[in-house]
């Protein structure tokens, strides 16, 4: 294991590029499973998902090989194999989107029930009921769903909450299905617009995502193409907020303004200046941190993979700012740890009440999961002195070089062997 060292007090400046979506690219790569021909995928970052992801694929019999450094080629010309391991899905909550790419493939799959980051209780319901409702059979046995359809037939679905991965999985099962199949309350995110545009690409019909009702027109086959997946605004938010819990002033390229609606929006309210430029955004901050009121909601609100890397940034800051948390209920694990550093935090329920302190103190902290790590690093460098971050093998699920990145801009930041973990 490693740890990343930093010492706070720089602010960043120059310019960053942010790199594609781990979100888009997960559930793009499963759709692979859907044509017997080669899937070429550009601008997918190199991340622990993304090889995880890879191994599951080869166990189903997939081919993949790196073109460069950010294409991928995909080809499931042979399925081998219709069971994905709990060994690998436990790692990985994405994994669990095989199950509709597989099912309407082959008519059959058994899937492990998934893990992922502790951050609450995130069920399949949506995922099972969906696919469910396209004809399928569906058993629960000793940890594993277990899948068959003859043929999948279209339907008129319901989501109770609008999931990005039950919006995924449930539209590349349908894609195949015999009929028309009309998804509704569907999650609109950029990633499922990405996943679309994708499938449409290999002949799929599908209109209206990125708005709550998703029409499916079932096809027979689909075939190859090329895709470029969508850069990742999770990252450039992050980047963001690095630029402004430091005071700096970086340029964050390609990052995009219509997929950071909420997040500008908060930024700003809370002090920093956000000026879109020709190839990203540019961001500074001159005064101190302004306290807000941020709720997360799905898009297009304030992202809740966003709300730890905001609480770094107003804990830092002036004032009493409150954030309340809808979508995971045990996304505050992360206040714990700034805590050690001198914030000032109040958690009742899904609200966390941050009283803003002048400045934060390094201390050695704890990951406990992708986003946390992250808000960890932005704390430490804003902090005095020195700040440790264990178990950033969390960060390496989501991050493409994070700690190489900040360090481009300035930051007093190295990753070195953890000696001390076990």
């Amino acid at each position: 294991m490693d740890k990343i060292v930093i010492k706070g007090g720089v602010p960043l400046a120059g310019e960053v590029m942010v790199s594609g979506s781990k979100n888009a690219a997960l559930p793009i790569m499963m759709a692979s499973l859907l044509t017997s021909e080669p899937v070429v995928i550009r601008n997918v970052p190199q991340l622990r998902d993304i090889a995880t992801a890879l191994s599951l694929l080869h166990n189903l019999g997939v081919e993949g090989r790196w073109l460069d450094d950010h294409t991928l080629e995909l080809c499931a010309s042979r399925i081998i194999s219709h069971q994905a391991p709990y060994e690998l899905v436990k790692t990985m909550r994405a994994s669990f989107f095989v199950l509709g790419p597989l099912l309407a493939r082959t008519g059959r799959a058994r899937v492990s029930t998934p893990g992922g980051c502790a951050i609450g209780a995130r069920p399949v319901n949506l995922h099972i009921r969906g696919i469910r409702a396209l004809g399928t059979r569906i058993q629960m046995r000793h940890g594993y769903v277990e899948a068959h359809a003859d043929r999948l037939t279209g339907a008129r679905i319901w989501l109770d909450t609008p999931s990005v991965g039950a919006t995924e999985n449930i539209l590349m099962a349908a894609v195949l299905a015999r009929g028309h199949t009309t998804l509704e309350n569907a999650a609109r995110e950029p990633e499922v617009q990405d996943l679309a545009r994708m499938l449409n690409a290999m002949g799929a019909k599908i209109r209206g995502a990125g708005s709550h009702v998703i029409e499916i027109e079932g096809v027979e086959r689909l075939h190859g193409t090329e895709h470029t997946v969508i850069n990742d605004r999770i990252e450039a938010g992050t980047l963001m907020v690095a630029a402004a819990i430091t005071g700096g002033d970086v340029l964050v390229r390609g990052a995009c303004a219509d997929q950071l609606k909420a997040t500008i929006a908060k930024l700003q309210e809370s002090g920093i200046e956000v000026t879109p430029e020709a190839d990203g955004l540019r961001v500074r901050r001159k005064g101190p941190v302004r306290p807000v009121e941020l709720r997360t909601l799905p898009y297009p609100g304030f992202p809740t993979d966003l709300q730890a890397q905001m609480m770094a940034l107003l804990a830092h800051g002036e004032g009493t700012s409150v954030i309340t948390e809808t979508i995971f209920e045990n996304r505050f694990m992360h206040a714990l740890e700034l805590l050690r550093m001198g914030a000032d935090i109040v958690m009742k329920g899904p609200t966390a009440v941050v009283r803003g302190v002048p400045r934060l103190s390094g201390a050695p902290v704890m990951a406990t999961d992708l986003r946390a790590s992250s808000s960890l690093v932005l704390a430490g460098l804003a902090a005095e002195n020195t700040t440790e971050v264990h178990r950033v093998y969390h960060l390496d699920r989501g991050y493409e070089a994070l700690d190489s990145k900040l360090r481009s801009l300035g930051a007093r930041i190295e990753r070195v062997p953890d000696r001390g973990a076990s």
